[in-house]
């Protein structure tokens, strides 16, 4: 089966768009959480991800959009986004949005937002907490967003290798265990702009990274027009 995989969309339709276009022929797309926040299209992201009959999970920004305490945790940037989401939002978007599970098992592998251990919030930023994620999954296999940044944690008896993959890498994951991140569709923060997805091959057991380029300007000025705040609308520009 060949899947493309998208994390942290963020309301960013001209970067799904992009994506999808680049995309080639695959079975199914799974999204791994943060569809909405911070970015000026909801309805549109939700609606196009319905169409295409994606499946997923559930952010912190999807789970407070529908009115989820998260909303608490948030910076101030992040809430005011937030706020304008909730207040935005359709009813059928809310409904979608509310529908996601925190964590899903599909053709071997966990998807899950933040990790394995704790799907809504815990960030993967380090060996200790992605040795610990790899043991909680009941699948060989796990893909997980959150902190927008490419990653592949690679386990293989008992030893814990980190690769950060670049546009066009492709890993082999074979008899290891893996927990993958493609890096953030709408809202890269690895210090390049472009899109970041990933293709999977569950035959293979392979993944490739890919960046998709997108009308970087055309959302930053959507986002003003909405009133979204000016550091959210500066960021997209140097994908941090």
């Amino acid at each position: 089966m060949r899947v493309a995989v998208l994390s942290d969309i963020h309301s960013n339709l001209a970067a799904l768009d992009a994506v999808l276009a680049a995309v080639p022929s695959v079975d199914e797309v799974w999204q791994l959480g943060d569809v909405v926040g911070y970015g000026p299209a909801p309805d549109e992201v939700v609606g196009r991800l319905r169409d295409i009959g994606a499946l997923g999970v559930r952010g912190n920004h999807d789970a407070a959009a529908v009115g989820g305490p998260e909303i608490e945790s948030f910076n101030v940037d992040a809430r005011r986004a937030m706020e304008w989401t909730r207040a935005t939002i359709t009813a059928e978007t809310r409904t979608w949005l509310a529908a996601l599970p925190e964590r899903m098992e599909r053709e071997g592998f966990t998807l899950v937002h933040g990790s394995p251990r704790d799907p809504i919030w815990e960030y993967v930023t380090s060996t200790p907490v992605a040795r610990a994620g790899i043991a909680a999954m009941d699948t060989p296999y796990g893909l997980h967003g959150h902190t927008h940044v490419p990653i592949a944690y690679l386990e293989d008896d008992g030893r814990l290798e980190t690769m950060s993959p670049g546009a066009g890498s492709t890993i082999a994951f074979g008899r290891q265990r893996a927990l993958l991140n493609p890096g953030s569709v709408g809202q890269p923060r690895d210090g390049i702009p472009t899109a970041s997805w990933l293709l999977l091959d569950t035959d293979a057991a392979s993944v490739t990274w890919n960046r998709t380029a997108y009308d970087v300007g055309g959302v930053q000025r959507a986002m003003e027009g909405a009133g979204l705040p000016e550091r959210l609308v500066a960021r997209l520009a140097y994908g941090l």
